[in-house]
């Protein structure tokens, strides 16, 4: 099945979609946000074109439900090939660097990652004028742009960090509305990760141009020599790449 699509779409209940042994090859597991869809990782066939890709078709609404499912559904598969590779995507990834580590994954690359939820929820609650204390006592609160703040959530993610040790890679957008850049930066920094950002770019990629410029930017580091699985020297740098990549000469 060397460069084939198993794509899981709930069909699955194990999730096992049909993956043959593969000990010797390499799975590419897509992790998409919140609202997307497994059958994103279609995107990523022609990318990875020497890997099995597949789509994980999550349950999980929070950090303590992923650690639960996610290193199950990882670790079966880690022990199946002889490396895994994660792309993560927004809410996807915040969920994976809460839940998964060095022993389920190899490689990772992350695009638009939520990376400090403490400081989205904190954002949402003074854009919603909630004060801490009044969550605390009130516990769920609905805002009036169809957010649901939860003082159980906050409580999580600020006693339980992001800690991670995997080679990882980041992509985001100079405008993205949920995590600022300099929030990433800051994150890609302490976690010795690179960081490209497009300029203009939004927190989704999903626009003709910005789905050319993350194809260019897995293309760069491949070619760079740095989506091997070791973090090179440019680790820990941050680039920033015009909307439009210059043609190669």
């Amino acid at each position: 099945m060397s460069g084939s699509l198993r794509a899981c779409q709930g069909r699955d209940p194990q999730g096992v979609c049909g993956l043959e042994s593969a000990e010797l090859r390499r799975l590419v597991v897509y992790v998409h946000g919140r609202g997307g869809s497994a059958k994103e990782a279609e995107h990523y066939r022609a990318l990875f074109p020497e890997s099995d890709v597949i789509g994980f078709d999550y349950r999980s609404q929070s950090p303590w439900e992923a650690h639960e499912e996610f290193p199950r559904f990882f670790g079966e598969r880690r022990g199946r090939y002889g490396s895994l590779v994660l792309v993560a995507h927004s809410m996807g990834a915040f969920l994976a660097l809460s839940s998964l580590g060095k022993r389920h994954v190899d490689e990772v690359y992350l695009v638009s990652p939520i990376v400090d939820m403490e400081k989205l929820i904190r954002d949402m609650m003074a854009r919603a004028g909630v004060t801490e204390e009044e969550l605390s006592k009130r516990l769920e609160i609905e805002t009036g742009f169809g957010e649901r703040l939860s003082w159980k959530y906050l409580r999580y993610v600020r006693d339980n960090p992001i800690r991670w040790g995997v080679p990882t890679h980041i992509l985001c957008g100079e405008g993205d509305d949920l995590t600022p850049v300099e929030t990433t930066s800051a994150f890609a920094g302490q976690i010795g990760a690179d960081l490209s950002v497009m300029r203009g770019g939004e927190h989704w990629f999903h626009t003709r141009e910005q789905l050319r410029f993350l194809d260019a930017w897995l293309g760069r580091l491949k070619r760079a020599g740095l989506g091997s699985g070791e973090c090179a020297a440019s680790c820990s740098t941050r680039s920033t790449f015009p909307s439009t990549p210059r043609p190669r000469p």
